[in-house]
């Protein structure tokens, strides 16, 4: 009875050593704008059942309540004192392989530019409370992935990797994580057209020009560059023959599919539909999960006279001011460009309201944009040189990245 009695006391002790809160600092952050707090935990790589439950306690949070934009918080993240010799050493816990994922987290960490020095050298060590107290979660490490595009892959070397992407095409399937200024940032891509419907047709010599092969060339550029600044993109229109292609002619198909893998209707208001109700559906569920900021951005290349030349522009929800104010960002950036790159050329795009479904039907704030007349020869030239192509695309990320800023 009485050895039964100190078998008890120690598996009390015991538990009570594992689960009762650590006297160690904790690592603090600020919320970013659209963050919520999975998105958040996630940053980070701590989002677990454990991790969450304690970052409640931590932060004096009720269940479910929602972050403050700018507000610092402690993450479920213990701050150890390296004593330059070993982990173990430092954390009094003799577990070579638990260590080896402690300093691979905290390697993680510096790489993706979460923590600021390597631990040996700022003598702080990171490790994530689950970790330490629910030890039976056991995350596995990994590198941030993008919702609905593929699995991230290893880090490789001393870049960061995003993950590998099929979509972008052998070349480009490798996305670099360049930073995670967009972190928490959720964005819906949609290409105009697709499957039976190729959109505007051009001539270009003996060549026919597909609105929808150019449109989604330059949205598969466009998600590239915010996956590589962290966040989240959804490609709703996609074509898995088709990646990030090089050249003047992209031959026309009718093989490309809506979220996930649908075909694309014949009908246009069902075709329409298909889109807008893949756009709700996606935003509902990460609203619920405590995403702040999304974002709808749709792409277009407009048909007109041969002698019309037209400036890139947007149209924005009827009576929705973020709507308009995303236009607007938009649109400045773009005109700052010009002013930069093309100097006394002029820019004349526009920004107006319009009752076009893409925008009257979906939730998110959303812009609709028009590139271009594939028409006319010069705004070809927007299109067709694949430096354009991607010059375009990165002029728009900076746009968005203005808007993110701004909120």
């Amino acid at each position: 009875m009485k050895s039964l009695f100190f078998c008890l006391l120690q598996v009390w002790l015991m538990g009570t050593f594992l689960y009762s809160q650590p006297s160690q600092p904790h690592v603090p952050a600020l919320a970013e704008p659209g963050d919520g707090i999975y998105s958040f935990l996630d940053k980070f790589q701590v989002k677990s059942p454990c991790n969450l439950k304690y970052f409640y306690k931590l932060n004096g949070l009720r269940s479910k309540q929602g972050l403050r934009s700018k507000k610092q918080y402690y993450l479920p993240i213990l701050i150890y004192t390296y004593n330059g010799k070993s982990i173990r050493s430092t954390t009094g816990i003799n577990d070579r392989p638990w260590a080896e994922q402690i300093q691979q987290y905290n390697e993680l960490m510096h790489q993706m530019g979460l923590k600021t020095e390597d631990y040996r050298k700022d003598k702080e060590l990171w490790v994530p409370y689950n970790r330490l107290h629910c030890r039976e979660e056991n995350t596995p490490l990994r590198t941030p992935v993008a919702s609905g595009n593929s699995p991230a892959q290893p880090t490789s070397g001393s870049v960061p990797l995003r993950g590998t992407y099929p979509i972008f095409g052998d070349k480009y399937a490798q996305v670099p994580l360049e930073s995670t200024t967009l972190s928490g940032c959720v964005y819906y891509v949609v290409s105009g057209h697709g499957g039976p419907d190729p959109g505007a047709v051009g001539r270009y010599g003996r060549y026919n020009l597909c609105e929808d092969e150019y449109a989604y060339d330059i949205s598969l550029r466009l998600t590239r560059n915010l996956l590589a600044h962290g966040a989240t993109v959804y490609q709703i229109i996609r074509d898995k023959d088709d990646g990030i292609r090089e050249g003047e002619i992209l031959p026309c198909d009718k093989d490309e599919e809506c979220w996930v893998q649908s075909p694309i209707p014949i009908n246009q208001k069902a075709r329409l539909t298909q889109r807008s109700d893949a756009v709700n559906a996606l935003y509902q569920k990460n609203r619920e999960r405590g995403v702040g900021y999304q974002r709808l951005i749709v792409i277009h290349i407009d048909s007109d006279s041969k002698r019309e030349k037209i400036d890139m522009y947007f149209y924005h929800k009827y009576q929705d001011q973020k709507s308009l104010q995303f236009a607007n960002r938009m649109k400045q950036t773009i005109r700052t460009k010009y002013e930069q790159y093309r100097k006394g050329r002029g820019y004349t795009g526009t920004v107006s309201s319009r009752d076009l479904h893409m925008l009257r039907e979906t939730e998110p704030t959303a812009i609709f944009m028009e590139l271009g007349n594939i028409r006319n020869r010069n705004d070809q030239s927007r299109f067709v040189i694949e430096g354009n192509r991607q010059l375009v695309a990165n002029w728009l990320f900076e746009g968005l990245l203005v808007d993110a800023r701004s909120q």
